[in-house]
């Protein structure tokens, strides 16, 4: 019983994520797959110093200095995922260039598209009342009490 439990308790924290299990199994990227990632990671995190840009888009020290670090930690065999979460516990959540959806954020993705629905359907009624309605819509003379003038020679 006791060694079927410890096979047990093996097995689970051998496939926990994030165990040191599964670390050793992960595959550290090398040579181009280094670089890919390393300017995959740079292109999602703000540069601290121009703050428009990317950390792979600006030409600051700074930004040469992060994309270092974001380098090793991948050669270390870290994950892109655990190397953004540590810029983010060093800079807070404005250091990603897309912020995340959820909480309060979720309204910078959500606001845009609900205000061009709102717009779309705005005009949609402006313009249906803006555009005649059919024969409805047009005046007879006769029945609006407008004079019809003969035409030359006619009686």
């Amino acid at each position: 019983m006791t060694r079927g439990f410890a096979l047990a308790a093996i097995l689970v924290w051998a496939t926990t994520p994030g165990s040191a299990a599964q670390q050793t199994a992960r595959s550290v990227p090398t040579g181009k797959e280094l670089d890919a990632l390393t300017e995959q990671v740079a292109s999602e995190l703000r540069c601290p110093v121009c703050r428009s840009l990317s950390v792979r888009d600006s030409q600051a020290a700074l930004a040469r200095e992060v994309e270092g670090v974001i380098r090793e930690r991948l050669a270390a065999g870290e994950s892109p995922e655990e190397v953004k979460a540590y810029f983010v516990s060093k800079y807070g959540e404005w250091i990603l260039l897309a912020p995340p959806k959820r909480g309060f954020t979720l309204l910078v993705w959500v606001l845009p598209l609900a205000a061009l629905a709102l717009g779309g359907i705005f005009l949609v009624v402006i313009l249906r009342n803006w555009l005649p309605k059919g024969r409805e819509a047009v005046a007879d003379p006769e029945e609006e009490g407008w004079a019809v003038s003969p035409v030359d020679g006619e009686s």
